[in-house]
């Protein structure tokens, strides 16, 4: 029986109902007109200076005023009526109110959160020179050269005396007292030595300050730039960096930022773990080695994962201990400037994942250090439970506190502008926006879970004046969500009385495909539920689509490719034997739902590094569970560049579809509509943009004459064909075939037409196999013979690459000459001589396998034992 259905329809009450995740604590913490970009008023002059423009005078201004201010800030923050007769009039009328009828009952919530932002803004007017000044607080905290000295200050209110020491003056900080003002705020100038400055570059330091039980204690300043460790010693603790390159060592960049691209086709990564070999990787040897791949397969962004500095590696970067810093694990902050400008010059943007949702529970090295005696109104924390999360065993922000929100939005422009980061991630959201912070907790889709008492208004507040910060300094920044909640209006500009967030990450997707893969044989899965599960996100607001992130490739979890195909990715991925019905069935559906999932799931895809050709086995960061190894903490790339593994054709479909979207710009569409949810054939049939698409979900059916609607009359043919021989597939599809569509029922009628679109056409649709069809323009058919450089080349050649059919006729010396394919070319695989079972002892050697020591005992050992994540596993 087929049905059909037009989604992403006007807004309705409970419209968008979040699904639930297998694991909502670490989706929480890793974890429709389409919106214009968030509108944020002038492009403030200041914005356009970089730091070494600033004056010393300006400097002293700012620190004047910031001087004057009155103690009494902390009181004022929560004065309900301190600005009301200003704000009246600009939260009266609320657009978001008018896009979703259900979100008129919680008006009063909406204009007191709004009338919250709109007093901070005007006290930062007042007091700081407005929210893009307020967020220069690294060019007065932390160190700054100043004409023949270096200012170094720190917020430390419960201090009881305070003392600067490093190398530079052998640790003994009796010489260099520091002073406090009525803010809290310690300061000290130390003065050039024979014009030079007294603190050497890439020096160690240190804060030292005594707590009100008498007893000194050292810190990492809150505000450094640079943290290091001695390697040599196992556990010991980080040294703050007094970091000031010469010009001569300073990196400076050459070029400009890409412009935004239609849709983002993020590429995440972890830079540590993108070497080949069990080590950690550098800063530029993922430029070199790593960003080339991500541009050959078509990404259009870099999304980077544990970039701020984290003592625990194993935390995945989400333990964030210096905030201002760079993990100094791959490099020194100039090497990160040069992957950032070796990726703009390929022309990738790069965001950072950023975590402002918590901080490290480390006090010797983090944030957490400074707490000691300090009262919630003097501590970058909450004190009791509020400031804990019992589950990441971490700190939770005071985003009331007037220094909080110094410290967090000097750290967004921080990132942008001297690193030149192109947006951001942030990292669970969900947990900042309720005070529940998600624990325990199952989002129905029921406003009042989203509007009540459990929403922690100050967090919301501040990623309002984040996103409005963001998008001032840099207007056509990226800026995407970790929100397994759903909240309305997260992704609606702050103007708009919107939480003003571009995209939302769609975590339900990758869990429902986990929980199919893991729970359901393939004749339970259900086309209804997949789709809706791919197209419930909230109409106006776009989300990021995902079939897996890092969260699925962790230990304690599989990939989809994992799931699949398991013990037969370590002997069954040659192409110099046939394909086992595991291995054939695993690499078909690894493309289907890579594939659906970008095409319907959202308006931006997302994939983890090496997600893209399969990869084998798990991340395993060092820990102290598997001995400290660095095992599994890699990304083996040889795999796919090796030609006669499988590996490669996952890969070349990977950059199809990415090429796909770059030609036909389906992602940014606004027309999505699906025409047929066919339950007992398994069929799925949709519009995106100017395509057409077929999904095939049934093990052994194929479809011949299969009817499908579709809107302008016309000749389609084979844009991407996932059952092609260069991806792994059969070849049972004609791409040289011409697809003449047939009128349906009167014009002008849906009700008449078929599956309600005018017009159809049929086509050939295989077991697991995916079919994009394009429509041929008249104009260029005609001229065609004449120009076949243009359109028609990229279209046959890159995406479909060679006709199967004439492929099947080549003789095998011939196919060198064809376009390349993954990293090397199609090497005649239906010509080579099956091997016998006797054959596969020898592959060992070959490389077939993930891991030169995997054998029977140890597949059997990871069927009978799957690691599972240890208590010390942040995610």
């Amino acid at each position: 029986m087929q049905t059909s259905c037009a989604l992403l329809s006007s807004p309705s009450r409970g419209s968008f109902i979040p699904i639930p995740t297998k694991n909502l604590l670490r989706a929480a913490r890793n974890k429709r007109s389409f919106a214009s970009p968030c509108t944020t008023g002038a492009i403030f002059e200041s914005q356009k200076l970089s730091r070494d423009v600033f004056s010393i005078t300006a400097s002293r201004l700012r620190n004047d005023r910031w001087r004057e201010h009155s103690s009494n800030i902390s009181s004022v923050l929560t004065d309900d009526s301190s600005t009301m007769a200003d704000v009246e009039k600009e939260i009266e009328n609320i657009h978001i109110l008018g896009l979703d009828q259900g979100l008129k009952p919680y008006k009063d919530h909406f204009r007191y959160r709004m009338k919250r932002y709109l007093d901070q803004k005007k006290l930062f007017e007042n007091f700081e020179g407005g929210l893009e000044e307020f967020a220069l607080g690294y060019l007065k905290f932390g160190f700054n050269k100043e004409e023949g000295c270096i200012v170094y200050q720190e917020w430390a209110p419960a201090a009881q005396e305070a003392e600067i020491i490093g190398d530079f003056n052998e640790w003994d900080g009796s010489s260099h007292k520091m002073e406090k003002n009525q803010f809290g705020v310690w300061s000290i100038k130390i003065p050039d030595c024979d014009g030079k400055p007294a603190i050497p570059h890439n020096s160690r330091v240190k804060f030292r300050f005594k707590h009100n039980s008498g007893v000194w204690i050292d810190r990492i300043p809150a505000w450094i730039k640079y943290a290091t460790v001695d390697p040599t010693k196992f556990a010991a603790p980080y040294d703050g960096v007094y970091w000031d390159p010469p010009a001569s060592e300073r990196y400076d960049f050459k070029y400009p930022r890409p412009p935004q691209p239609k849709a983002p086709r993020i590429y995440e990564a972890h830079v540590g773990m993108s070497s080949l070999e069990p080590r950690v990787n550098s800063y530029r040897e993922f430029a070199d080695d790593v960003l080339p791949r991500i541009k050959e397969n078509n990404y259009n962004t870099v999304q980077l994962m544990a970039i701020m500095e984290h003592s625990y590696y194993a935390s995945f970067g989400y333990h964030v201990t210096n905030f201002f810093a760079v993990s100094s694990r791959s490099g020194t902050p100039e090497d990160l400037k040069y992957l950032i400008d070796k990726a703009h010059s390929l022309g990738l943007r790069v965001l950072m994942d950023v975590v402002h949702s918590h901080a490290s529970n480390n006090v010797t090295d983090g944030l957490n250090g400074f707490d000691v005696g300090q009262g919630s109104q003097d501590s970058y924390f909450h004190t009791g439970d509020r400031g804990y999360h019992q589950v990441w065993d971490s700190r939770l922000f005071n985003y009331s506190n007037w220094e909080v929100l110094r410290f967090l939005l000097s750290n967004l422009r921080w990132w942008l502008e001297e690193y030149k980061f192109d947006g951001f991630r942030f990292d669970g959201v969900t947990s900042m926006l309720y005070h529940h912070h998600g624990i325990n907790l199952t989002f129905t889709g029921d406003y009042n879970e989203y509007f009540s008492e459990k929403t922690d208004v100050d967090a919301v507040v501040y990623l309002m004046l984040a996103n409005t910060l963001i998008h001032s300094i840099m207007p056509d920044a990226t800026v995407i969500a970790e929100d397994v909640s759903g909240m309305p209006g997260l992704c609606r500009s702050v103007s708009e009385g919107g939480i003003g967030f571009d995209y939302r990450l769609a975590m339900g997707i990758p869990d429902k495909w986990i929980d199919y893969l893991k729970n359901k044989s393939y004749a339970d899965w259900s086309m209804k539920e997949i789709t809706w599960t791919l197209t419930n996100r909230r109409y106006t607001e776009k989300c990021v689509a995902y079939a897996e992130s890092h969260d699925q490739a962790i230990v304690g979890d599989k990939t989809i490719a994992f799931l699949l195909m398991y013990r037969e990715m370590y002997s069954g991925m040659s192409c110099l034997t046939e394909a086992s019905p595991v291995v054939d069935h695993g690499i078909a559906l690894v493309k289907m739902i890579h594939f659906l999932s970008m095409a319907l799931g959202g308006e931006a895809y997302l994939n983890f590094m090496g997600n893209e050709f399969g990869h084998p086995d798990w991340i395993d960061f060092p820990r102290d569970g598997n001995n400290w190894s660095y095992e599994k903490c890699r990304r083996q790339w040889n795999l796919v560049d090796t030609d006669h593994l499988r590996y490669k054709f996952m890969n070349a479909f990977d950059r199809a579809m990415n090429l796909l979207d770059e030609e036909f710009s389906f992602l940014a569409s606004e027309k999505q509509i699906v025409s047929s949810i066919d339950e007992d054939n398994k069929v799925i049939v949709f519009e995106r943009g100017d395509l057409v698409f077929v999904f095939n979900f049934h093990p052994e059916n194929t479809y011949e004459g299969y009817k499908v609607g579709c809107d302008l009359p016309g000749k389609y043919q084979v844009a991407l064909d996932s059952d092609a021989w260069v991806f792994g597939g059969h070849g049972r599809v004609g791409h040289d075939v011409d697809h003449f569509t047939s009128p349906e029922g009167i014009p002008g009628v849906a009700e008449t037409n078929f599956n309600g679109r005018p017009n159809s056409f049929k086509v050939l649709s295989p077991p697991q196999a995916c079919v994009a069809y394009y429509r041929v323009e008249e104009s260029l058919d005609e001229v065609q013979d004449e120009q076949p450089a243009s359109f028609t080349e990229t279209i046959s050649t890159n995406l479909v690459l060679v006709s199967d059919d004439d492929l099947q006729e080549l003789p095998t010396e011939n196919l060198q000459e064809l376009p390349k394919v993954g990293n090397s070319d199609v090497d005649g695989l239906q010509d080579l001589p099956a091997m016998g079972n006797s054959d596969v002892d020898d592959l060992q050697e070959l490389g077939t396998v993930a891991n030169s020591d995997v054998g029977q005992s140890k597949v059997q050992d990871l069927e009978e034992n799957p690691p599972e994540l240890d208590d010390e596993s942040d995610d």
